[in-house]
């Protein structure tokens, strides 16, 4: 395997599923150093893969074997329903040496490994949707068989998508509960802010832009200066002040107790989703294809 970071040469990339998020991936790929010649991606319908060819000027194809043999990454940008069909349709054509990047919510590196060959590395990364505009977040973690230039490849791949962090993969579920979903959070509370500005005698359009701008400027100051956002936050709370105010009210209605709450439900639901895909488990001693049969 050929690491980008230390040469211009860099391993074929195959990207199946080019939706919104295979998409993110295959234009961070372009933007960290793939070639579009080194890039091919399925799709369902000849008309996106037209669009993809003009925008990014990579290959596309509607055939998931003809876009995996040959490639030295594989990211797996499907449906989560889709994930064991499509393994079982590339497993053949995954060549020694190759890395499979999962992309997919909720589902473990060992989903993947027991569909693929032996030996085969697996990526697990739980990505967020402002990776679209270079500004995610995503978390990677390494397979069994993954190794740190496994894992540092997959980091170099989405190095351009925004801020890419490495965890255990017992970690995933709650990376996906606080970044995974997060963004969702945080339109609920720009939404939330426009909502009372409007209330409060503001037009929606003048509402809406200064929560935003808010938002974006208090995690900008969080993010440069490193300070804690408790320490940021006593600043602008003078004793008997406004804001002060305003931060007994958001306590009084279990605002903090609240979000504790929705980061709990999101873990736990995706680690729901995960077992309903992964079946029941095999039958004791089951190896080889009698134990991945049981996954099905």
């Amino acid at each position: 395997m050929t690491d980008p970071s230390t040469s211009s040469t860099v391993p074929r990339l195959a990207v199946l599923g080019a939706g919104v998020m295979g998409e993110t991936v295959l234009a961070g790929a372009l933007a960290s150093g793939w070639r579009p010649a080194d890039v091919v991606a399925t799709v369902r319908r000849a008309e996106r893969g037209d669009e993809l060819a003009a925008r990014h000027g990579v290959a596309t194809t509607q055939d998931n074997v003809e876009a995996v043999r040959g490639a030295g990454v594989v990211v797996v940008a499907v449906k989560p329903k889709d994930v064991a069909a499509l393994l079982d349709e590339v497993s053949g054509a995954v060549g020694a040496g190759t890395v499979v990047v999962s992309v997919v919510v909720g589902l473990p590196t060992s989903f993947y490994e027991e569909r693929l060959p032996a030996g085969t590395a697996v990526v697990r990364v739980m990505p967020n949707t402002p990776s679209v505009v270079g500004a995610g977040v995503s978390a990677v973690s390494g397979g069994s068989a993954a190794d740190d230039a496994d894992v540092a490849l997959v980091e170099r791949l989405l190095a351009a998508t925004g801020l890419v962090v490495r965890v255990a993969e017992m970690d995933q579920d709650a990376v996906g509960a606080l970044s995974g979903s997060g963004p969702a959070y945080v339109f609920y509370v720009i939404d939330a802010l426009a909502e009372a500005g409007v209330l409060l005698g503001l037009t929606r359009a003048t509402a809406l832009e200064l929560a935003t701008a808010t938002v974006h400027g208090a995690a900008t100051m969080l993010r440069e200066t490193g300070e804690h956002p408790a320490i940021a936050r006593e600043r602008v709370s003078s004793p008997g002040g406004t804001t002060v105010a305003a931060l007994r009210r958001l306590d009084a209605g279990g605002v903090r107790a609240a979000f504790l709450d929705a980061l709990e439900a999101a873990r736990d639901r995706s680690v729901e989703l995960a077992a309903a895909l992964a079946g029941p488990p095999a039958p004791p001693g089951a190896t080889g294809d009698e134990a991945r049969g049981a996954d099905r």
